[in-house]
C-alpha cells in the first residue's frame, strides 16, 4: 500500500531540502536502488486484501444473522460484530485460544475439509445459563461439560449454522453440519500446523457477558472457490442474482394481468338516424359472412381466429388460427 503524506509532512520535507539538511541526489539513488521486503515462510500469504474483503463482507451478514437467531433462542439481548479479518498459521490460532474453550467442528459441503467455530467460554457458559433458565451468568470457574450440558450446546450451535449457510449463499450454496464438540484445543487436529487459515474474529456480548467467537477457515478448504471471493465475481454474481429475481417478479407480475378477450362477429356502419329507430326484432347487416371465422381481439389486438360454439349450454369460441407474431394490422 502507498504511503501517503500529509501536508505537514509535505511542508517538512520541502523546508528540508530548502535548507540542505537533505540531498535531493541521495533520496533519488534510494528510490533507484530495489527494495527487499523480508518474507516469513512460516507465514504464507494465501489470502490477497480482495479475499480478506469478500470474507469480510460475508462474515458481517453471518453476524448479523447469528445475532437475529441467538436473540430470538436466548430471549435476551445479544450483540455480534465482525473484529477482524486476519490470515495465520494454525498452529498459531491453537495456541491463541484458551485451553478450556468450545470448539464446534465442522463441515460445509460440497467444500472438502473440515472447519471449527470456537466460542470462548465465558459466551458459551452464558448461553447455557440463559437456555437452562438463569438470567445469563457465566459462573467464575469453568468445569468440564457434562453430557446434558454438551448436548443442549450442539443443539443451539448445529441450528447456529443455518445463519453461516445463509451468509455464503451468494458465493456458493453450502450445507454445513456440526460434526463433533471439542473442549480441548489439543485433541483437534484438522490441518497440518503451518497450514494457512482465514480467522475471522466476532466479538460477541449476551446481557452483560462479553466474550469472542472465532470461525477458522483453512485455506486448502475454500481454495476451489478462491475465484469467487474476489470483487469482480461479487459485483457480477450480485448484478445476475438481482436481474434474474426483477425478471422473476417481473414475469409474475405479468402471469397475473388481466386481458380484455373479445369474439367478434364482425361489424357495420348504420346513420345516428338508424341507430335511433332500432327496435326489438331489426337486423344489422355486419360485414362478414356466416361461416367466415371471427375475429378474436386481445385488448385491440387481432391475436386468433375462431369458430362460434357451445360448452355445456354456454356461448363458446373455438381457437382455429393463431395469427402470425408481428400481425398487428390487418384489413376489415
Amino acid at each position: 500500500m502507498v504511503d501517503v503524506l500529509s501536508q505537514n509532512e509535505i511542508d517538512a520535507l520541502l523546508a528540508a531540502l530548502s535548507s540542505g539538511e537533505m540531498d535531493a541526489e541521495e533520496l533519488k539513488k534510494e528510490e533507484s536502488e530495489k527494495r527487499v521486503r523480508t518474507y516469513d515462510f512460516k507465514r504464507a500469504v494465501r489470502f490477497s486484501k480482495d479475499h480478506i474483503r469478500s470474507l469480510t463482507r460475508i462474515h458481517e451478514n453471518f453476524a448479523r444473522y447469528l445475532t437475529t437467531f441467538f436473540s430470538a433462542q436466548l430471549r435476551t439481548f445479544v450483540q455480534i460484530n465482525v473484529v477482524q479479518v486476519e490470515q495465520l498459521p494454525y498452529d498459531e490460532f491453537i495456541r491463541s485460544i484458551p485451553k478450556m474453550t468450545i470448539l464446534n467442528i465442522f463441515e460445509a459441503s460440497p467444500l472438502e475439509g473440515r472447519m471449527v467455530m470456537e466460542v470462548h467460554p465465558n459466551v458459551a457458559y452464558a448461553m447455557l445459563d440463559r437456555m437452562l433458565g438463569g438470567v445469563g451468568t457465566s459462573p467464575s470457574k469453568i468445569n468440564a461439560l457434562t453430557e446434558i450440558e454438551t448436548i443442549v450446546m450442539e443443539k443451539i450451535f448445529a441450528r447456529a449454522f443455518d445463519s453461516l449457510q445463509e451468509a455464503w449463499k451468494t458465493v456458493i450454496d453450502i450445507q454445513p453440519r456440526l460434526e463433533a464438540l471439542e473442549t480441548n484445543p489439543q485433541f483437534m487436529q484438522i490441518v497440518s500446523p503451518n497450514e494457512t487459515i482465514a480467522l475471522i474474529s466476532l466479538s460477541t456480548k449476551i446481557g452483560d457477558t462479553t466474550g469472542m467467537i472465532n470461525l477458522c477457515i483453512p485455506h486448502v478448504v475454500i481454495e476451489p472457490i478462491m475465484p469467487r471471493l474476489s470483487v469482480h465475481h461479487w459485483f457480477v454474481s450480485q448484478k445476475k442474482t438481482r436481474a434474474q429475481e426483477e425478471i422473476d417478479a417481473l414475469q409474475s407480475r405479468l402471469t397475473k394481468a388481466e386481458l380484455p378477450v373479445i369474439a367478434e362477429l364482425g361489424n357495420s356502419q348504420i346513420t345516428i338516424h338508424e341507430f335511433l329507430n332500432l327496435a326489438v326484432g331489426d337486423v344489422i347487416k355486419l360485414n362478414r359472412e356466416s361461416g367466415e371465422p371471427l375475429h378474436m381481439m386481445v385488448g385491440d389486438r387481432l391475436k386468433y381466429f375462431g369458430s362460434p360454439g357451445t360448452v355445456k349450454g354456454k356461448l363458446a369460441v373455438q381457437i382455429t388460427e393463431i395469427v402470425n407474431e408481428g400481425a398487428e394490422d390487418y384489413d376489415e
